[in-house]
């Protein structure tokens, strides 16, 4: 339970995030906003760490492995970029639909072929079934009458 309420949490504050991020975005340029967006949250991740975690040295990343791993970040920003650009383009919710269905659908590939270290899953029609279903709703969604 506790997972199923972190994942409504992060997705709720996704959704805020990328329209404050596109409010800003306005007033200044997608990467002025992508910038201070990543280090604001450097500087507030370096904070909990010094309360939290203090004890875990940071020079334990010099040994995770495979090293492409440590492209989060940089990943992290190509994420504030285009969902600044989505959200400016579509609006909040249908961006945001399409972002998570995204997200579905590669993390199922993830799962299935056991991508970057993840335990492999065996093919199931009732995920593909989830997935059609979760596309239809997009087009229902997306429907002018």
């Amino acid at each position: 339970m506790f997972g199923f309420i972190i994942a409504l949490i992060s997705g709720a504050l996704m959704s805020v995030q990328g329209v404050f991020n596109t409010a800003v975005t306005k007033q200044s340029s997608t990467w002025t906003t992508s910038t201070f967006v990543q280090l604001t949250g450097f500087l507030a991740c370096l904070l909990i760490w010094f309360f939290a975690e203090r004890d875990q040295s940071f020079l334990m990343l010099t040994k995770v492995t495979p090293k492409y791993l440590l492209l989060g970040g940089v990943m992290g920003a190509g994420i504030t970029f285009t969902v600044i650009r989505s959200i400016s383009a579509l609006g909040p919710a249908q961006s945001a639909m399409l972002i998570v269905a995204a997200q579905t659908i590669i993390s199922y590939l993830i799962e299935l072929f056991g991508l970057f270290g993840t335990q492999k899953t065996d093919f199931q029609w009732v995920k593909l079934l989830g997935v059609a279903l979760f596309v239809t709703g997009l087009v229902i969604f997306k429907w002018k009458s």
